[in-house]
C-alpha cells in the first residue's frame, strides 16, 4: 500500500478516535473512552508496521 494511502487512513483513524472518545466522555463512560483511544493508536501502529499481505513474486 502506498504511503499516500497509509497517511489518509491515518487520519481518518484518528478523527473517527476521537470523535468516539468525545462522544463517550459525554455519554459518562470513562473506559471505553480510552479503549477507543487505544485501539486506534493500536490500529495506525499495525498499519505502520506490518507489511501488506501478497505475493512476493510479482514478475510473472
Amino acid at each position: 500500500m502506498p504511503n499516500r494511502m497509509k497517511a489518509i487512513l491515518t487520519v481518518l483513524v484518528i478523527i473517527v478516535a476521537v470523535v468516539f472518545h468525545i462522544y463517550q466522555a459525554s455519554a459518562a463512560q470513562e473506559v471505553t473512552q480510552w479503549l477507543v483511544l487505544g485501539l486506534g493508536a493500536f490500529m495506525i501502529a499495525t498499519l505502520w508496521l506490518f507489511p501488506e499481505a501478497g505475493n512476493k513474486d510479482s514478475k510473472r
